[in-house]
């Protein structure tokens, strides 16, 4: 709610009338100026502007660093008072970087407030792709000395008091001249090219104050001592934990934004150093680089297209997921000291349901990427359907000891090699029989075969006979999301049986396969791999 123009010289007024008398009152007084600024900042006059950022620059030693990156985000998005923009951007990186990355400012305020910035801030600005194409160039003018960044163990060594600008009236003053008079032009901003890892350093706050190899705006910063929610950047839980514990880190993981070339996930190891004179904590040195295919659940590949809503909307999923699983991971590992028994075990539940919700989050993004015409490509990996099986079987025995069902695949002929990787065989072939046990009536036995025989495709077979629940259904219910059959399971899986079959259909085609739904079973055909002689013997032999 705004405050009204009627009020809010006075506002302003009582306020400084009024000196803090503790640190409570300080943290009041910094709050309502900084309000007061962000909504009516550009109604007030230019002695009512001064006094109160004379006020801010006062009190700023007495608030806490916390208190004022939240007030950044409070005000970054809706504020548009560039004096006020500018006087946040010369605090430390912490509290610039959360103002820049979300201040939203009219093209001309940008261009006058850059003259005003810091380096550093400069740098953080030079790392967002949103702004206009003359703030760019004006970045770029003002050329790479301008957001080149102190070394290192100048940085760590430098207070924090030293590294905050005070923002004197007379800049704030010249600010609001420029922003009155500037006359904006037209640029094309630079190509950004792909990077695939960076070093960085941070300082005893677990803030990243040095990187090399990325736009120094994506990361200068972000804390590692603090785990990022709800989609925000910043570092999992993990690392949060081993930081508390000045323990080496390895391979946690990074959200960043930014350009496409910086902006992703990233995993991250680093390693605490020590002024060796003192033996004083100075903060961490690290190595950066974007995950390995194996890394990622399933073998799931990076994407690109992050443009896509549903992309956005799995990212957003992953975020807060993660970082419950993650403090979950440092109670169980009694990472911030001693765990009774009893919570170590309500972190382990916590863990595994969210692997599980991982599982579900990862088919929802295959999905997505596989929306649209699927074009055949055989793998060039092979994969072996025997083993698959066996594994999955294993991962289904709680599942089907908890419902009381029988799971009986004979294996006829072989070898079952398969033109696919391992992790899509996977996927499935556990995602096809995790959603027809979950359909089955308790007691049942869900039967089929694994079949590798010599025929005019050439293919391997999973034939998984029909459960009894769905024994007359035709194939568009079964294709159709919104299906659910008669009698389906309680705790049956929270993706419908009809996406599974469409995900299971949509990846054995993307292999050269399909999954074809018949009469009395569903059919899932793969490539052979297998030599053709080695089919024929082995088809014979099952016979």
């Amino acid at each position: 709610m705004g405050w009204p123009r009627v009020t809010a010289d006075s506002m302003i007024a009582t306020i400084l009338r009024q000196a803090p008398a503790d640190r409570r009152a300080s943290i009041a007084a910094w709050r309502q100026l900084t309000d007061i600024l962000a909504q009516r900042g550009n109604q007030l006059d230019t002695t009512d502007i001064r006094r109160a950022f004379h006020a801010l620059a006062v009190l700023r030693r007495d608030v806490p660093e916390k208190v004022r990156r939240d007030c950044a985000v409070a005000v970054a998005r809706h504020g548009r008072f560039a004096p006020l923009v500018a006087f946040y951007a010369n605090d430390v990186p912490a509290v610039s970087a959360t103002m820049l990355r979300r201040a939203r400012l009219a093209e001309a305020d940008w261009l006058a407030m850059l003259p005003t910035t810091a380096a550093t801030a400069r740098s953080i600005l030079a790392g967002r792709s949103d702004l206009p194409v003359s703030v760019r160039r004006a970045l770029d003018s003002l050329g790479a000395g301008s957001v080149a960044l102190p070394q290192p163990a100048l940085a760590a060594d430098a207070p924090a008091a030293e590294a905050v600008d005070e923002a004197p009236a007379s800049q704030i003053s010249e600010l609001v001249r420029r922003i009155d008079k500037y006359q904006s032009s037209r640029s094309k901003p630079a190509p950004a090219r792909p990077r695939t890892s960076f070093l960085f350093e941070t300082g005893p706050d677990g803030v990243i104050r040095w990187v090399d190899g990325i736009t120094r705006g994506a990361a200068i910063g972000l804390s590692i001592a603090e785990s990022a929610l709800g989609g925000e950047p910043g570092a999992d839980g993990a690392a949060v934990g081993a930081f508390r514990q000045r323990a080496e880190i390895v391979n946690a993981r990074m959200i960043l934004e930014g350009s496409a070339a910086d902006a992703g996930e990233w995993r991250f190891s680093a390693l605490p150093w020590f002024d060796p004179a003192t033996g004083q904590f100075r903060g961490y040195r690290g190595t950066a680089r974007r995950p390995q295919r194996n890394e990622l659940p399933y073998g799931r590949p990076e994407s690109s297209d992050s443009g896509d809503s549903i992309r956005q909307l799995i990212h957003e999923l992953r975020s807060p997921l993660n970082a419950i699983s993650g403090f979950a991971q440092i109670i169980s590992g009694q990472m911030f000291g001693p765990v009774s028994g009893a919570y170590r075990k309500m972190a382990d539940s916590i863990i595994a349901d969210a692997a599980a919700v991982q599982d579900i989050i990862d088919d929802l993004e295959v999905a997505a990427r596989s929306t649209g015409t699927v074009e055949a490509r055989p793998s060039d990996e092979v994969a072996d359907l025997a083993t698959v099986m066996a594994q999955i079987e294993g991962d289904l025995a709680p599942l089907l000891a908890d419902q009381r069902i029988d799971l009986s695949i004979s294996r006829v002929g072989g070898p079952f090699l398969a033109h696919a990787d391992d992790a899509n065989s996977r996927r499935m072939v556990g995602r096809l029989l995790t959603a027809l046990v979950d359909i089955c009536d308790a007691g049942a036995t869900l039967v089929g075969q694994l079949v590798a025989e010599a025929g005019p495709d050439d293919m391997l077979q999973l034939r998984i006979v029909r459960p009894a629940a769905i024994r007359f259904a035709t194939a568009a219910d079964l294709l159709d999301p919104g299906f659910s059959p008669e009698g389906e399971a309680p705790g049956a899986a929270i993706l419908s049986l009809g996406f599974s079959l469409r995900l299971v259909d949509s990846l054995a085609r993307g292999a050269g396969g399909r999954l074809d739904i018949g009469h009395n079973a569903l059919t899932l055909y793969l490539p052979s791999a297998n030599p053709r002689a080695d089919t024929e013997l082995g088809a014979q032999h099952g016979e």
